[in-house]
């Protein structure tokens, strides 16, 4: 058995092999005694899972841990997606959620994300502290359950549907109005996964005529990843040319990152959209605060910030930081140039459903095509053109370069000088001329991202390889 670690969001690991049901009651217990410990377990624990292979099962099990610890259980009582169970943390004032889901990953994965009392993903020190309970536990802890039916009769199972008041908070977040200007014809991809459903439901509302592909339970995901990137979308892209739609959104496998097609099939990166977003808020929206973007998101969201005496936080990659900022700081927008976004006045997690209706939102509002709304953007703030490149390399020599990352120091790129550096996660240096780059170590493989983002194609391409070049890949 391997180690039950807590990644950037959440424990995860292949089904049978790690991820089985007697693991899942460890991780349980270990989040079970945190919540007591925390004072937190009088206040109930939500449980939500999503359309993976034997999710609801595993949901269960969690829930008789829960309950055996004397916890009261509110069981989402259908496939939910992430951000709906973070609400209905916050609709049941409840001490936490347990969310099982792996996201994105692949079919063979499945995965337990706990979300605390405050409905936005667990910072550092809480999951040390969950894992410190599951080493525990893992030594000879006892592990506490109560059969289900039985939990039910002394009234600590419940089971809630969230989806009515998740809806409704989603309306008072948009301008429904908006879609009475332009009615548009939409494509929705939930990607098999637990997002089904909640886009069309909330666009057909408004008027529009929507379209639904891979729209139906599929625990192999159609044979390919449940990530709402580039190339996993072309299905949706024709699916947006053949129905002459003006928009194709889709959502990953618990639905809390967003997918974006234009009406000519071209995909809208998330660091486009983020920009166009926040430019759109600020002309729509009245409330003012902070941007948050990790420390690879586009710089773009700076140029607006500024622009609009607006200040700006740079955060490590993850969107725990990014939620910590909205909590704390009163963030107008928060994003991650992975598809992860929330706004002021909504949960503290990343939404892929909220992004996906302020995107159509904002081609109601202004009637225009992403292609117009970005020439019309460039023209006041200029562009950009950002690119992550993934580089694998032999796990004996990931070692190797992280050591020539430490001793690395150029003081100019490209023919740029390097106004600043930044070590706080891999290496992230800035150039005069606004362009920046991040490399950073993969945590679980050995793998390096770099992260470009410049003027034109030239430069990036020059930026590119003189980076990867100095440290020998």
């Amino acid at each position: 058995m391997g180690m039950i670690k807590f990644g950037t969001d959440g424990w995860r690991a292949i089904i049978a092999r790690d991820f089985t049901f007697a693991n899942c009651c460890i991780v349980a217990q270990g989040i079970a005694s945190y919540m007591l410990n925390q004072q937190l377990a009088k206040k109930g624990i939500v449980i939500g899972y999503d359309n993976r292979f034997m999710s609801g099962e595993f949901a269960r099990e969690c829930a008789r841990v829960m309950a055996g610890n004397g916890i009261k259980v509110f069981f989402l009582d259908k496939v939910s997606p992430t951000p709906v169970t973070a609400f209905a943390v916050q609709a049941q004032n409840a001490g936490g959620a347990v969310m099982i889901t792996a996201s994105h990953n692949p079919p063979e994965y499945n995965g337990i994300k706990f979300i605390p009392e405050y409905a936005g993903p667990a910072l550092p020190e809480v999951t040390d502290a969950i894992e410190r309970e599951v080493e525990r536990i893992m030594d000879g802890g006892k592990i506490y359950e109560l059969d289900i039916e039985e939990a039910r009769s002394f009234g600590i199972f419940e089971e809630i549907n969230a989806d009515d008041l998740y809806i409704k908070h989603l309306d008072s977040m948009l301008q429904g109005d908006s879609f009475q200007k332009n009615l548009l014809k939409v494509v929705v991809d939930p990607m098999f996964g637990a997002g089904i459903g909640y886009l069309e439901k909330i666009l057909g509302k408004y008027g529009c005529e929507v379209k639904s592909i891979n729209n139906y339970r599929d625990a192999f995901f159609g044979g390919t990843l449940p990530e709402p990137v580039n190339d996993n979308l072309n299905v949706l892209k024709r699916a947006v040319i053949s129905f002459d739609a003006q928009i194709g959104l889709a959502l990953d496998g618990d639905a809390d990152r967003f997918g974006i097609i234009d009406q000519e099939g071209t995909y809208v990166t998330p660091n486009e959209f983020l920009y166009l977003v926040l430019n759109h808020l600020l002309k729509t929206r009245t409330f003012r605060g902070p941007i948050a973007r990790t420390l690879a998101t586009t710089h773009m969201l700076d140029r607006i910030a500024r622009k609009n005496g607006l200040g700006v936080i740079e955060t490590p990659v993850g969107f725990k930081y990014i939620g910590q900022c909205l909590r704390e700081k009163g963030c107008m927008l928060g994003g991650e140039e992975s598809g992860g976004m929330s706004i002021f006045g909504h949960i503290p997690e990343k939404d892929g459903i909220l992004a996906c209706l302020l995107a159509a939102e904002m081609l109601a509002y202004t009637g225009k095509s992403f292609s117009a709304l970005k020439t019309e953007f460039a023209q006041e703030y200029g562009s950009v053109i950002s690119r992550r490149v993934d580089i694998k390399v032999k796990s004996e020599k990931k070692d190797e370069i992280i050591s020539q990352m430490h001793d690395y120091a150029p003081v100019s790129i490209a023919g740029y000088k390097v106004v600043s550096q930044n070590r706080t996660e891999g290496l992230k240096v800035s150039l005069e001329d606004d362009s920046w780059f991040l490399i950073r170590p993969s945590g679980t493989e050995p793998l390096f991202r770099l992260y470009v983002e410049t003027s034109n194609d030239k430069e990036l391409e020059r930026i590119t390889t003189e980076v990867l070049k100095a440290l020998n890949f």
